[in-house]
């Protein structure tokens, strides 16, 4: 039975629905972060009471005494500009939470598909049998972050998930997604189709709860049902918005080029973090799908939110706050 619930990242996509969920089972929340207004204010837009949530200082050598039985490590640095900017937060802040979390408390690990990589080539899924390949400097991070759990603390209950690509309200990166869904001519990087596994948040709080109950250490990846095409995900995001274009993929070539005239000019990496010339290696390969059976075969869990719905979710969310 979960008592109590510790939170990384809960100023985050997947952390404030994680607290909504935790609030609406009455379970307490203990949430490490940078700024308590923050949280507070995140927490005031969601409808939370602030009695619910117990903000902590970042580092956990000036926590008081904690004893919560289950947490979840949801927090990483997403874009940066350095290597050891992605391993200070990813790697080492992570590993200093999980040593100070009790021996017996029951961890879920968010990992990232990233830090497997794209599928291999000639295969229609990457499974976890497949030997990892990560291509950005974030999946490197993730990677290493889960061998330091294996190394360090095999004998804790901590079971380490992969997800793919996440919709849903809250998810901010889906913004810029939405405004050029609007418009009369929408643009792809790439000519060729490319594929996606991905999973709507509800989802994957889902699989969060289901890993609590395994108790396998993983990785384990968690994704859809089927994948969907960078065309599909762009006609979805129109729906929602009752969009009516036409969508152009756009040579990658001149991605590459984008992508080097942001990484010279920081008020554009500022503006599209997405598309420095690290992470914009995750949109080279024509195929990011997972095979996610292996862990619905021994959980149980099973995703069940389809993509229009996923999307029409986020779309809502911003239109109600007035960001559409």
């Amino acid at each position: 039975m979960m008592e109590s619930l510790l939170v990384t990242g809960a100023t985050g996509f997947v952390g404030r629905n994680l607290l909504t969920s935790a609030v609406r089972e009455r379970v307490p929340v203990l949430a490490p972060v940078r700024s308590p207004e923050k949280l507070f204010r995140c927490m005031e837009q969601d409808g939370i009471p602030r009695t619910a949530v117990t903000p902590l200082p970042t580092d956990p050598a000036e926590w008081p005494a904690l004893s919560p039985t289950h947490a979840v490590l949801g927090a990483g640095v997403l874009f940066a500009r350095t290597r050891n900017e992605y391993f200070e937060t990813n790697v080492d802040w992570t590993m200093r939470v999980l040593r100070a979390l009790p021996p017996g408390c029951r961890t879920v690990v968010l990992s990232s598909q990233s830090a497997g990589g794209p599928t291999p080539n000639g295969r229609a899924a990457r499974s976890e049998q497949d030997p990892d390949s990560p291509v950005t400097w974030y999946g490197e991070s993730k990677l290493a972050l889960e061998r330091a759990i294996a190394r360090e603390l095999p004998d804790r209950p901590i079971t380490i998930l992969r997800p793919p690509m996440i919709l849903g309200a809250r998810d901010t990166a889906t913004l810029p997604l939405f405004k050029m869904a609007r418009g009369l001519v929408r643009t792809k990087p790439g000519l060729r189709r490319k594929e996606f596994s991905y999973l709507a948040v509800e989802d994957v709080v889902g699989a969060i709860h289901a890993a609590f109950e395994l108790g396998e250490p993983g990785p384990f990846y968690i994704g859809s049902d089927r994948p969907v095409s960078d065309y599909e995900l762009i006609s979805s995001a129109a729906r929602a918005v009752e969009g009516n274009g036409i969508t152009l993929p756009v040579p990658l070539p001149l991605v590459r080029l984008m992508a080097a005239v942001v990484d010279a000019i920081p008020a554009l990496r500022a503006a599209t973090p997405s598309l420095t010339c690290d992470r914009a290696r995750e949109i080279w390969p024509d195929r990011w799908v997972v095979d996610p059976s292996a862990f619905r075969r021994l959980s149980g869990w099973t995703p069940s939110i389809p993509l229009d719905e996923a999307l029409l979710s986020a779309c809502r969310y911003f239109q109600d706050r007035g960001s559409l």
